[in-house]
């Protein structure tokens, strides 16, 4: 149910798993006048410490008992992003009644700047630091937060930005009590991170959280031509206004879409956002990507010449279709950011004929997917602990397994020939073999560098 404006935070609060936002999130409670206690499942080397910084009670790997007793003795409870639904900290709280909270909730009641936020499985972290680029061009103080390097919990402490851009996951809309970005961005949906949500329906509940709570004089902004996304357009009195994105000038239904693709342009409500021709890339999800931003960005006032000038610049993010380089007429591209099959099957999708190195950790969903990549993917290698799933969703192809990234290199190397891409693509998590997917692109670029490129330093 929506509510008028952001709910007190309590004054006791279990900060429960301690990566980057509960570090900040921790803090900021402790020097707004709120205790705080300290929980992780691990033993992390920084817990000690930030527990002497903030004189809180620490709890390392307690046992169910233990955090029993935690939940009982504070107010609500923190959950890390990404902290399992699963896990025993949710049935605890709802069983002693107490809410959990999100860096959002407490954003909100510290700090009133405007918000865009941006959410969807893929494109999140390019058209949150689009917009914000499209913001800076036209000369306003913004600052790209949330799912980044800075939490926006942390960031609000910082008054030079006059709004921020925040790539909202579904891990924090999931636990926000109240959330109301100016602003709202869904940029599409796909089966994703079921190794953290119980099932789909709460994955897209989660995403579909975004839209709850704006109001009068708000704005959402849909793909128009992703069905779940579409279906959740706000319709409710007094709701946000509704503005649609999409390549195509219509949606399914038959209704204008506000801004899409017009022969070689981009086009919105006002005439020409850009010229195809002038984005830093072309890639179909690129013009999406740029579409999205750009109904964002002038829905929180940023000019046409200002968004246009970041068209141009783009964002050029590593690990996602990244040309790592070329040879003997085989272009290689890092997209390593690509953790689960739908943004694989949109990178694969930009090239005509590709040498797809995939796989790694499955994160619970169906590789099978991959094989509507099938027209495009001409020779396959599997890595990781998912190779062999991607294998089996191209059975009439050439395809490989291998051991470690050097094989995976000289087994692509191997199979390519002249016209193909070679697209480290893994739809899959990279916590197999690697730390995070920019260690695992790297260390593939690094490959490619030396093993097919001749670069040796």
């Amino acid at each position: 149910m929506t509510v008028a404006g952001p709910p007190p935070i309590e004054h006791r609060v279990l900060v429960a798993g301690l990566g980057v936002t509960n570090v900040a999130a921790a803090r900021a409670l402790v020097a707004h006048g709120h205790e705080v206690v300290l929980a992780d499942d691990r033993r992390p080397d920084t817990a000690e410490p930030l527990a002497a910084e903030l004189g809180a009670p620490l709890l390392l790997a307690p046992d169910h008992a233990e955090l029993a007793a935690a939940v009982d003795d504070v107010d609500a409870v923190l959950p890390a992003p990404g902290l399992p639904w699963t896990h025993p900290l949710f049935d605890l709280a709802a069983a002693a009644a107490r809410p959990t909270l999100s860096e959002f909730d407490l954003a909100a009641a510290w700090d009133d700047r405007p918000v865009v936020a941006v959410t969807g499985t893929n494109g999140k972290t390019t058209v949150t630091l689009s917009v914000a680029a499209m913001l800076g061009a036209s000369g306003v103080a913004t600052e790209a937060v949330g799912n980044l390097e800075v939490p926006l919990v942390a960031a609000v402490a910082d008054p030079a930005p006059e709004w921020f851009v925040v790539e909202a996951s579904s891990f924090r809309l999931a636990h926000s009590r109240w959330f109301r970005p100016r602003v709202a961005v869904w940029l599409n949906f796909a089966e994703d991170h079921l190794d953290v949500h119980r099932d789909l329906e709460e994955y897209r509940a989660a995403k579909a959280r975004i839209f709850a709570d704006q109001g009068p004089g708000d704005t959402a902004v849909l793909n128009a031509e992703d069905p779940v996304v579409a279906a959740a357009a706000p319709a409710r009195p007094g709701g946000p206004r509704v503005v649609r994105f999409g390549l195509a000038a219509t949606d399914p239904a038959g209704r204008p879409v506000d801004y899409h693709q017009d022969a070689d342009r981009l086009v919105g409500p006002s005439g020409v956002v850009a010229e195809v021709g002038e984005l830093w890339r072309d890639l179909p999800h690129d013009r999406t990507n740029a579409l999205a931003a750009a109904a964002a960005a002038l829905a929180a006032g940023a000019s046409p010449e200002g968004v246009r000038t970041a068209l141009r610049r783009g964002a050029g993010l590593p690990h996602r279709v990244q040309l790592v380089g070329e040879r003997d007429g085989v272009t290689w591209y890092d997209d390593s950011k690509a953790t689960a099959p739908h943004a694989t099957l949109a990178a694969v999708g930009g090239f005509d004929s590709v040498v797809l190195v995939a796989g790694g950790r499955n994160k619970g969903l169906d590789l099978g997917a991959l094989a509507a990549a099938s027209d495009r993917v001409r020779a396959v290698v599997g890595i990781g602990e998912a190779g062999p799933e991607v294998l089996a969703a191209f059975p009439g192809r050439p395809g490989r397994t291998a051991g470690s990234m050097a094989e995976a290199v000289e087994a692509a190397a191997e199979l390519a020939r002249a016209g193909d891409t070679v697209l480290l693509s893994p739809g899959c998590a990279s916590f197999d073999w690697y730390g995070s997917y920019a260690e695992r692109g790297d260390d593939f670029a690094e490959h490619v560098r030396r093993l097919v490129l001749g670069v040796t330093a």
